[in-house]
């Protein structure tokens, strides 16, 4: 417990009772009527901001960079090779390598594969659409986004599920607001997959990230009946509904990663990493 007069907790040097001495006093409502409120070191420093904004770099610059690059005949190892080159050649370390025994760079997930495909020999046809799912650290600073690629021409079915997943990745940013319960982010993602005819994945969602590949609050990207952790500025996570053609359930492969549908329909993720600020959000990615 700090005196209205001591130095903030956050390390901004401003006294307690003008930096986050409301902030604090209005969690402890939240708490007190069931919700989970954020420990203090989920709230960044403009430092971490700025290091997660750096880092946000190359996670960005890697993914436009891959525009029109990912085309029919070419692997998916590939994918992982430009990757790999494009973030160690600006600084950057691939998150994704080695970690917890994962063997490459980047996620390349293609057609019913819904998340954590592991990049190989597999060869793109025309069609295919893919997930390409890159994690960047930089200096310690961790970043995370994802995006969908068409290989040539694809079905209006796969079109219109790539668009519908982008859409629940921006109505759940677009819910982002200080002081708000982080479900209210599940809950617009799942009304809006539902009124186009698909479904939320469950048994995976989005994560709190910067100074940690992984980090609280986890995410939910459908609705359910949870208090969940009330959303505070400087809190960053990452917000990446995984849209299904056809039911929900998944499937994890031998390999320990690899997660697909169960009927072989269609899969579509986005991912943007997102910071909570005064008014609302910024996308760092």
């Amino acid at each position: 417990m700090l005196s209205r007069n001591d130095v903030c907790w956050c390390g901004s040097g401003r006294k307690y009772k003008s930096c986050h001495m409301r902030y604090d006093e209005r969690l402890l409502e939240f708490q007190s009527e069931g919700y989970v409120i954020p420990s203090q070191d989920r709230i960044k420093t403009p430092k971490e901001i700025e290091g997660m904004k750096k880092s946000a770099v190359i996670t960005k610059g890697v993914l436009t960079y891959l525009e029109g690059k990912v085309i029919a005949g070419m692997t998916t190892q590939e994918i992982d090779d430009i990757v790999h080159i494009y973030t160690t050649e600006r600084g950057g370390i691939p998150a994704t390598l080695g970690y917890n025994g994962y063997p490459k760079s980047c996620c390349t997930s293609v057609n019913d594969v819904i998340c954590h495909g592991i990049p190989g020999d597999y060869v793109l046809q025309e069609g295919d659409i893919v997930n390409i799912d890159v994690t960047t650290i930089l200096d310690g600073y961790f970043s995370d986004s994802s995006r969908m690629f068409t290989v040539g021409e694809i079905s209006e079915k796969a079109q219109k599920l790539i668009t519908g997943a982008y859409n629940c990745m921006m109505k759940g940013i677009e819910a982002v607001k200080p002081f708000e319960s982080i479900d209210v982010i599940g809950e617009v993602i799942d009304a809006y997959a539902k009124s186009q005819g698909y479904s939320v994945v469950r048994d995976l969602g989005g994560h709190g990230i910067g100074l940690a590949f992984h980090e609280d609050p986890h995410v939910n990207h459908y609705k359910n009946d949870y208090k969940g952790m009330i959303m505070v500025p400087g809190m960053t996570f990452t917000i990446e509904p995984m849209i299904n053609e056809k039911d929900y359930e998944t499937e994890t492969l031998d390999d320990g990663w690899t997660v697909m549908t169960t009927d072989n329909g269609l899969s579509a993720q986005w991912e943007h990493t997102i910071l909570v600020t005064e008014d609302g959000y910024e996308i760092i990615t």
